[in-house]
């Protein structure tokens, strides 16, 4: 990959990993777009790592609070709100976790089209749309039950289809029971961090097996560019939502989704370049 392509790929994954638009699917998009090869699910994943990074380090304290909570569950003191946080994270992620790694072993990249993405972020982005119209605004973090966990990690698990988004789906998801726009944002970022871990496990020990050290090399510098946006991403994001709707976000899904829609049915652009007719 070259130093633009690397460039590219980080700031794509950096600014819309944790807005409710999909990175998977704009990384995707990004060899349509350009003509180069598309960067593989081992550099979607390594940037996705770098914002691992950026999540933790903005929400520092939570995860803090998170690893404090899981000592204490792990003791069977359950009494604190940190242990509570803790136990519900967990929850939240075991779907996920559980039907990535089948995806990852027998779907492979069967998912990854123009025409999947296309659906997925017209349709998803107008269940934001709707569940943050008519959804209530009074649950904080505090009133989240394991039941209530376990709806917004099931509803985590549709994220594996590239279009949906994974913060889109969990922050629909809580909107749709009620808790506020930020408290909805705070605990899909969160969720995120044991799933991009995991995903980011996998990815390890297949560059491990290649032993390419510059692929390795690449990955790093992505993640690290990755991490810079995402943080300015996800303080952006929360001032809003502290303050303001998903509207923005929702029409964006709603545009990208009919402009897809047009392309792959009116111009037949479907599929990516086969391999060997991209740029390098």
């Amino acid at each position: 990959m070259t130093l633009i392509h690397i460039l590219t790929v980080a700031l794509v994954q950096g600014i819309t990993e944790f807005l409710p638009i999909s990175s998977q699917a704009h990384l995707i998009l990004v060899p349509h777009a350009t003509g180069w090869c598309d960067q593989s699910l081992v550099m979607d994943i390594a940037v996705h790592l770098g914002t691992l990074f950026a999540v933790v380090l903005y929400f520092w304290r939570d995860c803090l609070g998170l690893a404090r909570g899981a000592g204490a569950a792990l003791r069977g003191r359950m009494d604190s709100p940190d242990a509570r946080l803790a136990l519900h994270v967990a929850i939240a992620t075991l779907p996920a976790i559980a039907a990535g790694y089948a995806v990852h072993k027998w779907a492979g990249t069967s998912l990854r089209s123009l025409t999947v993405i296309a659906w997925m972020t017209l349709l998803f982005g107008l269940a934001l749309w709707a569940a943050d119209r008519w959804g209530a605004r009074t649950r904080r973090l505090t009133e989240l039950s394991w039941g209530r966990a376990l709806v917004i990690g099931c509803a985590q698990v549709l994220a594996l289809v590239p279009g949906t988004s994974r913060s889109g789906v969990t922050m629909t998801a809580a909107r749709m029971l009620g808790f506020e726009r930020d408290e909805a944002a705070r605990f899909s970022l969160l969720i995120a961090v044991p799933v991009i871990l995991g995903a980011a496990t996998l990815a390890g020990l297949e560059l491990a097996e290649a032993g390419d050290v510059q692929l390795t090399a690449a990955a790093a510098l992505a993640a690290g560019l990755a991490l810079v946006a995402a943080l300015g991403a996800i303080a952006a994001m929360m001032r809003w939502l502290a303050r303001a709707s998903f509207a923005p976000f929702v029409i964006y899904r709603v545009i990208l989704g009919i402009v897809l829609l047009t392309a792959v049915y009116g111009f037949g652009f479907g599929e990516a370049a086969p391999a060997g007719a991209c740029l390098q």
